[in-house]
């Protein structure tokens, strides 16, 4: 397209060429910039972060069944006491809280939760801690690079009291969100 400027004071006719930017080269960038976000994003959710659906009740009401868990891959080694983290047993994802590291001896009594010999006040937790028929002895003192987890809902929850402390480079990490899918 060319438009035709006038000037008429000076006698001089100048010719301006505009040129249109074809609707194919638009389209073929925002397809480029939509797959570069989805990339990215994908690279984030596949090495840096995970994220999961809990189908357990063992975490309520912190985590409930059909929530969206968000967790960071790379804190393994940096667990502590109510960090709440993912973990792959038996086949099936889980969501449980850290309540001991390595060198806590954690004892479960008629009065509940003691870790190193002082009785745990835990006011987000509302079932007694029990421990269970069969499964791990107590006192348990915890192995160098393992933690010891139990879910927020104690009763009838598989944690450590039945398989024992877990190996914190058998973690997949540390839950940093949560997203409702119930209930909204």
């Amino acid at each position: 397209m060319e438009n035709i400027i006038n000037k008429q004071e000076t006698g001089i006719t100048v010719k301006k060429t505009v040129k249109q930017r074809s609707v194919w080269k638009d389209l073929i960038f925002l397809l480029v910039k939509t797959a570069s976000i989805a990339l990215a994003f994908m690279l984030l959710f596949t090495f840096l972060f995970g994220i999961a659906r809990y189908q357990d009740p063992s975490m309520a009401p912190a985590v409930r069944d059909g929530d969206l868990v968000i967790f960071y891959r790379h804190a393994k080694n940096g667990y502590l006491p109510q960090d709440a983290i993912a973990l792959k047993k038996d086949g099936q994802m889980q969501v449980r809280r850290v309540v001991a590291v390595a060198g806590d001896t954690v004892d479960i009594t008629p009065d509940g939760l003691v870790i190193n010999g002082a009785l745990q006040y835990e006011p987000e937790i509302y079932q007694k801690t029990e421990r269970y028929e069969e499964g791990v002895d107590f006192p348990l003192t915890v192995p160098e690079g393992h933690i010891f987890v139990l879910g927020d809902s104690r009763e009838g929850a598989a944690d450590s009291r039945i398989y024992n402390s877990v190996k914190a480079g058998d973690t997949l990490g540390k839950v940093m969100t949560v997203i409702r899918r119930r209930s909204i």
